[in-house]
C-alpha cells in the first residue's frame, strides 16, 4: 500500500472548517425545527421534496436519492411520518415493486408552519454571513462534489 497524500495546512484547514461548521449548522437548524414545530430536519427535507412535485408524491427510491439516504432508512422514516399523518404510502399501479410516498394535507400544513423558521435559520446562520460571490462558490463546489458522489456506486 502506498503512502497517503497527506493534507497540507491549507487543505486541512478547509476540511476541518467544513466538517465542524456543517455539523454545527445542521444541528442548529434541526434544533430550531424541533423546538418550534416538533419536526426533525430530516422530516422537513422529505416534506419539502414531496411538496416540490406537482402531484406531491414520488417514488421512494427517488426520494431516498434526493435526500441522500438509503432506501431502507427512508422506508423507516416514511413509516414513522405516516404514523404521524404527514405522508402516506401508495403502491405503484404500473410496477408492483414500486412504492410512492405522498404528502398529506397535514404534512403540507406542517411544512407551511415550519418553513418560515427554517428559512430564517438558513438566512441567519449561513446566507447573511456570506457574500453572493461566496454563495456562488459554495454552490459550485458542493454541486461538483455531490455530482461526483452521486455517480459513485454504493458498495
Amino acid at each position: 500500500m502506498s503512502e497517503p497524500q497527506w493534507l497540507d495546512d491549507g487543505e486541512m484547514a478547509a476540511w476541518r472548517a467544513y466538517r465542524v461548521s456543517s455539523i454545527l449548522l445542521e444541528g442548529q437548524l434541526h434544533r430550531e425545527l424541533v423546538d418550534a414545530h416538533d419536526i426533525t430536519l430530516a422530516d422537513y427535507e422529505v416534506l419539502v421534496r414531496l411538496a416540490e412535485r406537482p402531484d406531491h408524491r414520488m417514488r421512494m427510491s427517488v426520494l431516498a436519492a434526493e435526500v441522500a439516504s438509503s432506501k431502507s432508512r427512508v422506508s423507516h422514516q416514511i413509516a414513522r411520518m405516516e404514523r404521524d399523518g404527514l405522508v402516506e404510502r401508495d403502491n405503484c399501479s404500473s410496477d408492483g415493486r414500486g412504492v410512492y410516498a405522498g404528502l398529506t394535507d397535514a404534512g403540507m400544513a406542517k411544512l407551511r408552519e415550519a418553513a418560515p423558521t427554517h428559512v430564517d435559520g438558513v438566512r441567519r446562520h449561513m446566507i447573511d454571513l456570506t457574500t453572493e460571490t461566496q454563495q456562488a462558490t459554495l454552490a459550485k463546489v458542493f454541486e461538483r462534489i455531490g455530482a461526483m458522489l452521486a455517480e459513485t456506486p454504493d458498495d
